[in-house]
């Protein structure tokens, strides 16, 4: 059904809650996408239109999507932080903050995709939205089944780049890491890591040989409620050059940058 006739159905006042589909529900329309029971994709709307809110999330739900919903960009990025979704729904036009501004917020620290949603036509507002960081410019009013189509263009190719990264095998000088199989080496020899470790492990391991903020480390490993925290990074560094390095006081990998951060050596 198109969204304009969608649109002149009778509503009821929202609220602002997560919905999901119901205990025993298939995922017979997102089953290319290999998603376990439970495991649905999330998405976060920010709609301030109320009408339009209720179409978007009933028909994400009607799709067995999890939804998360908002109405302004402040609601939206304290919510992103909460539940990091998998995909945002994101209105250009919003009561406080626009779409450009929450949608540079994200990616500061999120690479989810982003679909903008506008009743503006104008190319100039597309190329704004877009090199903010937003990935699909929709106008409003659109179709259902194009809307949906967009959305599992979006999921199967975040689906795709996280086989892709998860089926790889990384060196850097002794240290591996086997993203499939979620393992830690050095040299022949596995190293046993906690959950928390191996994120902070494979984040640097990711990003060897660069210079990462305290701010850049604690968004990846531990969120965006997280980066005040440097505490938390001195601990876990700790950890790691206690099962890694052979002097852990004198680390030759995990090196300290003085006042910006840290950075994983590239052994020559």
């Amino acid at each position: 059904m198109d969204l304009r006739a969608r649109l002149t159905e009778p509503h009821q006042a929202d609220t602002v809650h997560e919905s999901g589909s119901p205990a025993g529900a298939g995922y017979a329309n997102y089953e290319a996408m290999d998603q376990a029971p439970g495991l649905a994709p999330m998405v976060l709307l920010v709609e301030d239109d109320r009408r339009m809110r209720k179409y978007l999330r009933t028909t994400l739900a009607d799709q067995h999507l999890r939804v998360v919903e908002t109405e302004t960009g402040s609601e939206a990025l304290a919510q992103a932080a909460a539940h990091n979704p998998d995909l945002f729904l994101l209105d250009f036009g919003l009561p406080d903050l626009d779409g450009i501004q929450v949608t540079a917020k994200l990616r500061e620290w999120t690479a989810a995709p982003i679909l903008m949603l506008s009743v503006r036509d104008e190319e100039h507002d597309k190329i704004a939205a877009l090199d903010a960081g937003a990935n699909d410019f929709l106008t409003k009013p659109f179709g259902t089944g194009e809307l949906l189509a967009r959305i599992r263009v979006w999921l199967r190719h975040t689906q795709r780049a996280a086989a892709d990264s998860l089926s790889s095998v990384l060196d850097v000088g002794p240290l591996r890491i086997d993203f499939g199989r979620r393992l830690a080496f050095l040299g022949s020899r596995e190293v046993r890591l906690t959950p928390t470790q191996y994120k902070l492990f494979a984040t640097l391991m990711r990003n060897a040989g660069k210079v990462m903020t305290h701010e850049q480390i604690l968004l990846a490993v531990w969120g965006p409620a997280y980066t005040r925290e440097t505490q938390y990074l001195r601990v876990y560094m700790g950890k790691l050059r206690q099962k890694f390095e052979a002097e852990p006081a004198r680390p030759r990998y995990f090196l300290t940058e003085p006042g910006v951060g840290y950075r994983l050596r590239i052994d020559s």
